[in-house]
């Protein structure tokens, strides 16, 4: 039976260091991804939610039609689409599911099923979905969907998501790491 994969987008197949150019130009900072050590940028900017907000809701189609790939990424994921299922689960907002399936088509990036939910409560749709293992930058998201349905979650290692993670989180540095480490899980499921 095929594998079927929970996979994040923004910060895991992208790059997570997109927002920082963007952050840089609007309010006129210097940032660097290690200035990010919080998933929540307005706890490590001094920007206002509300500012903040405003901001990304108008700059996030933009953002995420040039979002630059995360290293190892396309590689990794086209060997695995005649593999395993590829679903693809984020917390963008359904209203950017054609600027999504475009960055992916000119990425050349195929996939099983896009779902943009809108919200980081990732939990319900990779259990709806039958999620074998998911992908995630987010370290809250990484760890509720593990305690959730008992499934291993790569953990993309960043500045941000540095707390502690349980022994079915995995932490990865890079995408040829997380590859790395499905081979070995595929082939200890099959036996």
């Amino acid at each position: 039976m095929t594998k079927r994969f929970g996979i994040d987008i923004d910060g895991t197949v992208t790059s997570p260091e997109t927002l920082i150019p963007y952050i840089n130009q609007k309010f006129d900072l210097e940032l660097s991804l290690n200035d990010i050590t919080q998933y929540e940028l307005t706890e490590v900017l001094d920007i206002s939610p509300e500012q903040f907000s405003n901001w990304f809701k108008q700059a996030e189609p933009k953002i995420y039609a040039e979002s630059p790939l995360a290293d190892g990424a396309k590689d990794v994921l086209n060997d695995w689409i005649n593999k395993f299922e590829l679903f693809f689960i984020s917390a963008r907002g359904s209203h950017l599911l054609d600027v999504t399936k475009n960055w992916f088509d000119e990425n050349t990036l195929e996939y099983h099923h896009i779902e943009l939910i809108g919200s980081h409560h990732k939990v319900e749709t990779a259990k709806k979905h039958n999620v074998d293992i998911f992908f995630e930058d987010k370290h809250d998201n990484a760890v509720a969907i593990h305690e959730a349905l008992n499934i291993p979650v790569i953990l993309f290692d960043t500045p941000y998501n540095q707390d502690p993670i349980p022994s079915g989180v995995i932490r990865v540095k890079d995408w040829d790491e997380a590859n790395q480490w499905v081979e070995n899980w595929v082939m200890s499921t099959q036996k």
